[in-house]
């Protein structure tokens, strides 16, 4: 049995948009309360937009999400400048930033999918041009939701200390990988891996099933913020853990892992975690 502690909590209001860290947060069913609660979509296509296309929506990380329910989500643009989801203007803003027409939404659309742009191919062309993507649904394992797969995505500190040292300094890995949670527990990087079928508890209540690691995408190699591009975030990973997520995917870069919601609970920074 491992054990360890919750060293960083985090959530993202908007999906593909930048987040937040939480002190404390309560944890139900669809994960992280307030965790891509909203999403932007598409009005050309009807699909949602997600980073995973950079050559698209590689923006949407320039701005910044904040907040939950009962209280708007509030979003900073790359400029300084603030808005909130109650804002009359609001998709008119977001469209202007994001460079296509868009609708601020908070109920998933039926049968709602994504494009995930190939990740190697993204490499090898850059990020002006388009390349072959995959349409993928979302939420498969958490149905109606805007989430690519699970509703929690974790990773250990070791992991992401093993990625930093093979990138340059100040390069960024939570901000990156953009996980829920970041476990400091006993193991070596990757450890997550070995957790699959494995329950974790965090907290006096928190159960989480992990069901599947992590596959890495185009998004940690984009600017996030004030880090600048960083393609070396994605050959990393390629060289250090390249496994097979799910059966029939064939082997991905892979950081940390997904896990659904076992049992609810409130967490907060500092609290136990003990890996079953």
């Amino acid at each position: 049995m491992t054990s360890g502690r919750l060293v960083r909590l985090r959530r993202y209001p908007v999906k593909s948009l930048l987040g937040e860290r939480l002190p404390a947060a309560e944890v139900g069913g669809t994960g992280v309360v307030g965790d891509r609660a909203l999403a932007l979509l598409d009005r050309a296509t009807g699909r949602v937009a997600s980073a995973k296309q950079p050559h698209r929506w590689r923006t949407l990380l320039t701005m910044r999400a904040s907040g939950a329910a009962p209280e708007p989500v509030r979003i900073t643009l790359a400029d300084g400048r603030r808005l909130s989801m109650s804002d009359p203007d609001v998709d008119g803003v977001l469209s202007a930033a994001a460079g296509r027409p868009v609708t601020l939404v908070d109920a998933v659309p039926a049968d709602a999918t994504l494009l995930r742009s190939h990740p190697d191919a993204v490499l090898a062309a850059g990020l002006a041009d388009e390349v072959p993507a995959d349409e993928s649904r979302l939420g498969s394992a958490a149905p109606g939701t805007f989430f690519d797969f699970a509703p929690i995505h974790l990773v250990t500190t070791a992991t992401l200390d093993r990625i930093a040292a093979d990138l340059p300094p100040g390069a960024g890995t939570v901000q990156r990988y953009r996980p829920n949670l970041v476990l400091d527990t006993v193991g070596d990087a990757f450890a997550e891996n070995d957790w699959v079928g494995r329950n974790l508890r965090i907290g006096r209540d928190l159960v989480l099933a992990v069901l599947a690691p992590t596959p890495r995408c185009a998004v940690p190699t984009l600017a996030h913020g004030s880090l600048p591009r960083e393609t070396e975030a994605l050959r990393v990973p390629a060289r250090l853990n390249r496994v097979e997520p799910l059966p029939g995917l064939g082997p991905q870069p892979c950081v940390g892992a997904y896990a659904r919601v076992v049992r609810a609970g409130r967490v907060a920074e500092g609290d136990v975690v003990t890996v079953g």
